[in-house]
């Protein structure tokens, strides 16, 4: 999931985390995701963020990485149908974790260009969107993402 706030806090799907982030939500935010109707690869849905600092969780679901032609375009969209979400509901801050790249073992090189190169082609046609971060946690992940940005920066 994807929250706005200038204190960033994700949510690490399908780890003890999300059940951590729940508990400090509250129970408020687990009853309103019940009632999202799930989430297909790629969508976003949006909710309040109850307590945690963020007002707005956007929550989505990236793809299982396959090799196949349909990965980029999967994990494309879960990048523009959340920015798409934020822009709508005037969220002017989103930060992001690598989606996919956990235990869902999409690569973090090919990774990181599609989700620069779609979050930059957005924020051109969107400067409503103020910022958006990238939370990696590893150097290694930063280091992959910072050179992705550079290519992507001087193309």
């Amino acid at each position: 999931a994807v929250e706005n706030d200038d204190e960033y806090e994700i949510i690490n799907p399908r780890t003890k985390e999300v059940v951590d982030k729940y508990r400090a939500a509250g129970l408020k935010l687990w009853e309103e995701c019940r009632t999202l109707g799930g989430c297909r690869t790629g969508e976003a849905k949006l909710s309040r963020g109850h307590n945690l600092k963020a007002k707005y969780v956007i929550h989505t679901v990236g793809p299982v990485y396959s090799g196949s032609k349909s990965d980029p375009e999967d994990l494309r969209d879960c990048y523009k149908n959340s920015l798409l979400l934020a822009s709508r509901n005037k969220i002017k801050s989103v930060s992001f974790p690598s989606i996919s790249t956990g235990i869902f073992g999409y690569p973090v090189n090919e990774a990181s260009r599609v989700a620069l190169k779609t979050i930059t082609n957005f924020l051109e046609e969107h400067p409503e969107i103020e910022l958006v971060r990238m939370v990696l946690f590893t150097e290694g992940d930063y280091g992959i993402y910072k050179a992705s940005l550079d290519k992507i920066l001087k193309d």
